[in-house]
């Protein structure tokens, strides 16, 4: 690739995008109040000189503040897989707080136990509780994993996400053992103190650390997606539980992004069977929410123990987990939108989104990937498609990430900031995915053509 014509492109692009979004410019510079003039400091995680500024969203719309119309294939990082703002968990919402009232009245709803049934039928655990984030999901369920086995430590495979759990903020280091996580930000202690670490793919890897017999639980994704989607390979998954059952360990499935993959995320569509299950962002629609599930016989265990006080200094909650909105959006959320009808059309779409990439990706010879899970496809400057985290992240490049994020942005197409992801929701149509494949060939043949 000729890199002087990359960082020419990049160039323009990036003042025809200081060029079209004055507005949004203006509030950013505005914004003296603010710890990195944004709200949470990863919104400036964002190709250009800052971020555009939201102004409405609805479905698979976004607005911004300078009047520009967007397709929207980020969709809040999965947070808002149900489409933005859906009518019927906006109608749900409003009839919790403003009609009925109490959403922090600290007392269960009878739709507490619905949502729990439903999260049962998808994902096959027995017993849930409630959480704001997947972060804390993990947090809570890191706690009891290791209060029921008695272990200290924690394993996670390299560049997996969890979200900001300290324990997960660590990767195979080029000794092949476990190193802090490049860039992590005030660490309690050295993360190998509290954490393994494993490639993904590599069940060579984690028998060795879990032959160390100290680890509580396996804290995983059913397939990487936050450095691009990294899928499993044959045998590996099947691997990963017979190993953990082997060595006394937890194994605990963050759902968290594979639920792209169905209703019931990776662990219905692939048959499988973890100790636990954690899962935010998407099943409340928008409306902060997240789930843990335990299997029948651990929670079991845990409510057995005289020992553990889980009602009151047990870690395992916060005053606003479980609150009545976050239960009713929930509820609305699965019931009647993000349903079984739906996955199905979610990902065909995908299928068609994967299919023009392919496409221009095979048109130009490029040594590039894309991957595809569920309702949620991405491409990667690899070829073939890495197979480990760490693989997936020397993959990286940001020079061409951000002129891709810009020439989509700058003719109406949004996809994931943190990398090349686009998600379809149950209002993303044919022709949103079309745009995509015209604009993206347009990018391509700019590049090299």
């Amino acid at each position: 690739m000729d890199r002087t014509r990359l960082q020419q492109l990049l160039a323009r692009e990036s003042a025809e995008a200081e060029r079209r979004n004055p507005r949004s410019r203006a509030a950013y510079e505005r914004a003296d109040h603010l710890f990195g003039r944004v709200p949470m400091t990863w919104m400036n995680k964002t190709a250009g000189a800052f971020p555009r500024y939201l102004d409405t969203a609805r479905g698979a719309r976004v607005t911004d503040i300078d009047g520009h119309e967007y397709v929207d294939f980020c969709l809040g990082d999965t947070g808002a897989m149900a489409g933005h703002s859906p009518a019927v968990v906006a109608e749900a919402v409003q009839a919790r707080f403003a009609e009925s009232g109490g959403a922090t009245a600290m007392l269960p709803t009878e739709e507490a136990e619905w949502v729990g049934a439903e999260l049962t039928r998808r994902f096959g655990l027995a017993r849930w509780s409630f959480a704001l984030t997947a972060t804390d999901a993990n947090r809570w369920s890191i706690r009891l994993a290791r209060a029921v086995t008695g272990r200290p430590k924690i394993l996670v495979n390299s560049y997996s996400y969890h979200g900001s759990v300290d324990e997960s903020l660590i990767v195979v280091g080029p000794d092949g053992r476990g190193a802090t996580r490049p860039g992590n930000v005030g660490a309690p202690c050295d993360v190998t103190l509290t954490s393994r670490v494993a490639e993904f793919n590599d069940l060579a890897q984690l028998e060795r650390e879990l032959a160390q017999e100290d680890v509580a639980a396996v804290l995983m994704e059913p397939a990487l997606t936050n450095i691009g989607i990294v899928l499993p390979e044959p045998g590996y998954l099947e691997g990963v539980r017979e190993l953990t059952r082997r060595y006394g360990t937890l194994l605990i499935n963050d759902e968290t992004h594979t639920f792209s993959a169905g209703p019931g995320g990776c662990t219905a569509a692939w048959d499988l069977e973890p100790d636990m299950l954690t899962i935010g962002k998407a099943i409340g629609g928008g409306i902060p929410a997240g789930a843990y599930g335990l299997s029948a016989d651990l929670a079991e265990q845990l409510l057995g123990r005289a020992d553990l006080d889980l009602v009151d200094m047990g870690g395992v909650g916060g005053t606003l987990a479980g609150n009545a909105l976050s239960v009713a959006a929930m509820r609305a959320t699965l019931e009647h939108v993000l349903t079984d009808e739906a996955f199905t059309a979610m990902a065909k779409l995908s299928e068609r989104f994967e299919a023009g990439v392919r496409a221009g990706i095979e048109r130009w010879e490029l040594p590039w990937s894309v991957s595809r899970l569920g309702a949620r496809t991405e491409y990667r400057f690899a070829d073939p498609a890495p197979r480990t985290g760490t693989a997936s992240a020397a993959a990286a490049d940001t020079e061409l990430e951000d002129f891709l994020h810009l020439y989509l942005a700058n003719r109406g197409i949004l996809l994931t900031p943190f990398h090349n992801m686009a998600l379809m929701c149950p209002d993303t149509t044919e022709r949103d995915v079309d745009l995509h494949t015209e604009v993206f060939a347009g990018a391509l043949a700019e590049l090299v053509g």
